[in-house]
């Protein structure tokens, strides 16, 4: 901060974040004037009594997120109950937490069937069974152990630095409206498949670390905006494979983007220092926000608003986004000479015939024929499932 003149007698007193004991406060003492030339008076000058830095705050949501996201995952398992549903179990050690074949589910991670029952984005459950509910619980399902580990080591690193800075309501209401976002647009274009993860609001998080940045430009020395559009445009790149929902990246992404125009907006330093001056001393006006930073607060507040509306509307009335997009796939898969996008649930036909089970997957014409006397419909699911894979 530029050194100001101060009259006579008077103190400065600042806060300083590394604090040492009582004795080692920052004070700034006055000096001398310098000398002005002869009819030149001196302006009234500002004096400034004790400024606070900005405050931190404690973080206990973002780990709350955490464990929540882990207790669900732990439930999920119970249910799913690899060894009494399915034929073969990946870890039968673990009895009822056993992990679904590695054909069935490579991520370590319970049955489809097991995660509808949980609260998986279904649109057809959605849209024809009135269970808008799944656009939120879908967030706090994970597909397995390696899913849940890269989304909650993210969840750590971004949002204990974001809830350090705004505070546990801003960066709470950023992780869930970026989360539904998310859930939204994945609903408007992929409607054949269940879809779960937190991946949707971690994606909120990041574009709101990008608006952040913007919005308080002025404020930064150390921007490191290409840093983070690198960071980010990895992470996109990365929803092209197959089996990555990378519709929810991309609405949680623009949800949070907007939604940190108008949460994450900072006062400018000249107000705050406005803030502080003394009375009986004058300080130079200052505005709370700059005019680019309201404007960016009322766009974005619309976009918003208006975007997750419409989405929801046009969701809840059946609309394929696909029709009105015919090259919008490609932004989640891209079909390569390595992999297909082609991602349709498995349908099989089933013959029983006293013990032996015979398995036709309907997708590739495959058949395998087991043994296995009154089995489940989860039974049946799972060896489809694997069948078709």
């Amino acid at each position: 901060m530029a050194a100001r003149e101060s009259p006579p007698g008077i103190q400065i007193k600042v806060n300083s974040k590394g604090g040492g004991g009582s004795g080692s406060g920052n004070t700034v003492h006055p000096v001398e004037e310098m000398d002005r030339p002869q009819g030149v008076s001196a302006p009234p000058p500002a004096v400034y009594g004790e400024i606070k830095h900005s405050k931190k705050w404690v973080t206990w949501l973002i780990p709350c997120f955490v464990v929540a996201n882990i207790a669900m995952f732990v439930i999920t398992m119970y249910v799913n109950n690899c060894p009494k549903n399915s034929v073969s179990c990946v870890a039968r050690f673990l009895g009822r937490f056993s992990f679904q074949p590695f054909k069935e589910n490579p991520l370590l991670g319970p049955s489809s069937v097991t995660l509808q029952k949980m609260g998986a984005l279904d649109v057809s459950k959605v849209v024809d069974k009135h269970q808008g509910w799944r656009l939120i619980t879908c967030n706090w399902l994970h597909g397995g152990v390696f899913h849940i580990l890269a989304n909650m080591l993210s969840l750590l690193v971004i949002g204990i630095r974001l809830e350090q800075e705004f505070g546990f309501i801003r960066v709470g209401l950023l992780y869930i409206i970026s989360g539904f976002g998310g859930s939204l647009l994945s609903a408007l274009f992929i409607q054949s498949n269940i879809s779960v993860g937190a991946s949707g609001a971690l994606f909120g998080l990041l574009g709101s670390m990008l608006s952040e940045l913007i919005t308080n430009w002025t404020i930064y020395t150390n921007k490191h905006f290409l840093t983070l559009v690198v960071i980010i445009a990895i992470n996109l790149a990365v929803g092209i494979l197959p089996h990555v929902d990378n519709f929810a990246h991309i609405g949680g992404f623009i949800s949070g983007f907007l939604l940190g125009f108008v949460f994450l907006i900072r006062p400018q330093f000249g107000w705050v220092e406005q803030r502080y001056a003394l009375s009986g001393y004058s300080a130079l006006s200052r505005r709370k926000f700059m005019t680019y930073q309201c404007i960016l607060w009322i766009v974005s507040l619309v976009l918003v608003i208006v975007g997750l509306t419409l989405g929801l509307v046009m969701l809840l009335r059946g609309v394929d986004a696909n029709d009105h997009c015919s090259w919008c796939h490609y932004l989640s898969c891209v079909p390569t000479s390595r992999w297909s996008c082609r991602t349709e649930p498995a349908f099989c036909s089933t013959t029983q015939d006293g013990n032996q089970l015979n398995v036709t997957c309907s997708s590739n014409g495959k058949s395998n024929l087991y043994i296995l006397s009154n089995p489940s419909s989860s039974q049946i699911q799972s060896l489809c499932t694997e069948l078709c894979s």
